[in-house]
C-alpha cells in the first residue's frame, strides 16, 4: 500500500504557522463525494468574512475528469454547498462545507445521490424520519495490515477486544478519541464510540438525525476520520470484509423510525 509520509513531518513546526492570525479572512474547505461513490475529495478557498448560512457560500468548480465524474471534454463540474460545519483542524472561524456535485450543464451529477435523497426526504418531511447510523471501520497500518497486528502473523482470537480496555486489547484508541472530539467540535451529531469484535476495528454512532441530515453528518464524520488518520499516519478502511478468514466484518447498521412509530402505541 503506497501511503504519504506527511504524518512524519513535524507537527510542532506546522502549529507555529497555524497560530498566525488570519485577519478577517476565512478558509472554507469544500468536500464532495467523487465518482467512486465512496471516496471523498476536498479543496479550500478563501472567503472575505465568516459565513453564517449556506447562502453566504459561493458555488465553486473542479475538474471532473480527475475525480471519475466526467470525460475529458466538458469536464467542468460545480460544487453547490449543502451543509456547513465548524472546522476542527483549522478551528473557528473556518468551515467544512459538504457539497452536492453538478455537471457542466448544471444537471445533477450521476454520483450526486444526495440530490435524489433530499427530494424524497422533502416528500415525507411530515413523517419526521429519524436515522441512527452505526459506522464500523478498520484501522490499517501503512503496510495495509490491520493496525497493531503482528507484521507476519495474527493477534489472539476474537473475544476480548469488543469494548476492550488495555494495550493488549484496544488498538488505536488515540485515533478514536481524536476523531470523537473533532466531531463534537465540528457540530456532527456523533452519539458515541466503541471498540469492535476484531482488533483494530472500531465503531462510531451518528444520530438521531432527521431526514437528509443523516447523510450529511455521516459523511462529514467519515471525512474527519480520514483526516485524523492522515495526521496519525494510519489508513481507515470501511471495507465490509478487510481481512479474510474468521474475523468479523464491518458494516454501517441503520436504525430508523417515523413520528408515528415513536408515539405511544407505535411500532416497537
Amino acid at each position: 500500500m503506497a501511503t504519504s509520509a506527511s504524518s512524519h513531518l513535524s507537527k510542532a513546526i506546522k502549529h507555529m504557522y497555524m497560530k498566525l492570525p488570519q485577519g478577517e479572512k476565512v478558509q472554507a474547505m469544500y468536500i464532495w463525494i467523487d465518482g467512486t461513490g465512496e471516496h471523498l475529495r476536498c479543496k479550500t478557498r478563501t472567503l472575505d468574512h465568516e459565513p453564517k448560512s449556506l447562502e453566504d457560500l459561493p458555488e465553486w468548480n473542479f475538474d471532473g475528469s480527475s475525480t471519475y465524474q466526467s470525460e475529458g471534454s466538458n469536464s467542468d463540474m460545480y460544487l453547490r454547498p449543502a451543509a456547513m460545519f465548524r472546522d476542527p483542524f483549522r478551528k473557528d472561524p473556518n468551515k467544512l462545507v459538504l457539497c452536492e456535485v453538478f455537471k457542466y450543464n448544471r444537471q445533477s451529477a450521476e454520483s450526486n445521490l444526495r440530490h435524489t435523497c433530499r427530494r424524497i426526504m422533502d416528500m415525507v418531511s411530515n413523517q419526521h424520519p429519524w436515522f441512527g447510523m452505526e459506522q464500523e471501520y478498520t484501522l490499517l497500518g501503512t503496510d495495509g495490515h490491520p493496525f497493531g497486528w503482528p507484521s507476519n502473523g495474527f493477534p489472539g482470537p476474537q473475544g476480548p477486544y469488543y469494548c476492550g480496555v488495555g494495550a493488549d486489547k484496544a488498538y488505536g484508541r488515540d485515533i478514536v478519541e481524536a476523531h470523537y472530539r473533532a466531531c463534537l467540535y465540528a457540530g456532527v451529531k456523533i452519539g458515541g464510540t466503541n471498540a469492535e469484535v476484531m482488533p483494530a476495528q472500531w465503531e462510531f454512532q451518528v444520530g438521531p438525525c432527521e431526514g437528509i441530515e443523516m447523510g450529511d453528518h455521516l459523511w462529514i464524520a467519515r471525512f474527519i476520520l480520514h483526516r485524523v488518520c492522515e495526521d496519525f499516519g494510519v489508513v481507515v478502511s470501511f471495507d465490509p470484509k478487510p481481512i479474510p478468514g474468521n474475523w468479523n466484518g464491518a458494516g454501517c447498521h441503520t436504525n430508523f423510525s417515523t413520528k408515528s412509530m415513536r408515539e405511544e402505541g407505535g411500532l416497537k
